[in-house]
């Protein structure tokens, strides 16, 4: 094959300058492989998480990144099942869909999650410069979806050919649902299994942090506080769903943060507590701010040497959970078509948070999402 194709290639840290858009040719497709024409990708924070450290875990380069894709099928590989030329698709996370886990319907819990989502091998190398003089790798999430052809895993594949059609400005808008969206609204609806009497504390209101909001919305909890430190962000969650807001811009200490969640809450404290922050110092004080039997959600990505200091009786006393959530834990192949149909009705208003940029204006709508300009940059091939 030597078709080619544009792709942002990352050579190193995007902080260092190393991100490139760069003339590429995707390699042949093998077993269960799709060559998918990207229309949009949506940049998530964990695009950079990987992509702008000098190295670590699941850092490696070149590669493309990407992992909110959404496209139409050009190709297919050996023994490919999910979807025929043409179809719409829906790209999100891969799982091996063979380990306990997944059998059990945890497959964002898979146990070779690690390696099929953030590991690179000599198969991984997916794509080659236009002179084929370099290797890039790619089977980012199973995507890399930041190229507008791209070589796909099918375990990342949801084929949305019965919802969706040849309408690429309404198939731009869901690129969000393989990831940001799908882990915050999942995190509420599905691994909390939130309800109408639930009040529900959402720290950071990142994307991911206001579709949890949004999440817990759609499951008419009685109370949603949100919490952040930018006032637009505040603004957002009260019209996307909050009943009240803190700004911690101004705190001298966390600890005021779980004051005024307990003040608001009648000094009862959140039935579910959901960290989008990643912040060592704010999980803690999660803690603190959950009710009797309430539960605290682990979402936000923290540091690979973050401790948690979990005091042991109180716990036990008070029937507290600590839950670690990855995707929503949810089973995107079911839990996908659910949000299409949450967009399509008015309760998932992704126009809320998205803005589009042109692929050759990735710079602009990364440097706009760290800057809190904007909650869900999505860039178009």
């Amino acid at each position: 094959m030597s078709i080619p194709n544009k792709a942002i290639v990352a050579y190193g840290p995007y902080r260092t300058g190393q991100w490139k858009l760069r003339d590429v040719v995707p390699r042949s497709l093998e077993e269960k492989e799709l060559l998918v024409e990207i229309v949009a990708s949506g940049i998530c924070h964990s695009d950079l998480h990987f992509g702008d450290a000098e190295s670590g875990f699941g850092v490696h380069y070149p590669r493309v990144m990407g992992h909110e894709g959404v496209g139409y099928v050009r190709q297919l590989g050996p023994n490919t099942s999910v979807a025929q030329i043409g179809d719409p698709v829906i790209l999100t996370f891969s799982a091996c869909h063979s380990c306990e886990p997944c059998e059990a319907g945890h497959s964002a819990h898979c146990r070779q999650f690690a390696s099929l989502n953030f590991g690179v091998s000599g198969a991984t190398y997916n794509f080659g410069d236009s002179d084929q003089q370099q290797k890039i790798y790619g089977s980012f999430f199973g995507q890399s979806s930041f190229s507008s052809l791209t070589v796909v895993r099918e375990s990342s594949v949801v084929n949305v050919s019965r919802m969706l059609g040849q309408n690429k400005d309404e198939l731009a808008l869901m690129a969000p649902l393989g990831c940001g969206v799908q882990t915050g609204t999942g995190a509420i609806i599905h691994a909390a299994n939130a309800g109408p009497k639930d009040r529900v504390v959402i720290i950071g209101l990142g994307g991911v942090g206001l579709s949890a909001v949004m999440g817990a919305k759609i499951a008419g909890c009685a109370q949603i506080i949100g919490i952040d430190r930018y006032e637009s962000r505040l603004d957002l969650a009260r019209e996307l769903g909050a009943t009240d807001v803190i700004n911690t811009a101004s705190m001298s200490s966390m600890g005021q943060m779980s004051d005024m969640v307990l003040a608001n809450t009648n000094n009862l404290g959140a039935n579910i507590t959901l960290d989008a922050t990643g912040v060592q110092e704010l999980i803690q004080e999660s803690i603190k701010m959950t009710a009797f039997k309430g539960k605290i959600l682990q979402v936000g990505a923290a540091p690979m040497d973050a401790n948690l200091k979990i005091p042991i009786f109180e716990f036990m006393s008070d029937g507290k959970q600590y839950m670690g959530v990855v995707e929503g834990d949810v089973d995107p192949r079911r839990y996908i078509p659910k949000m299409i149909e949450w967009v399509r009705d008015g309760r998932l208003p992704l126009q809320k948070i998205v803005r589009f940029y042109d692929a050759e204006d990735y710079e602009t709508a990364i440097n706009d999402m760290k800057s809190g300009k904007v909650i869900k940059p999505i860039i178009r091939w």
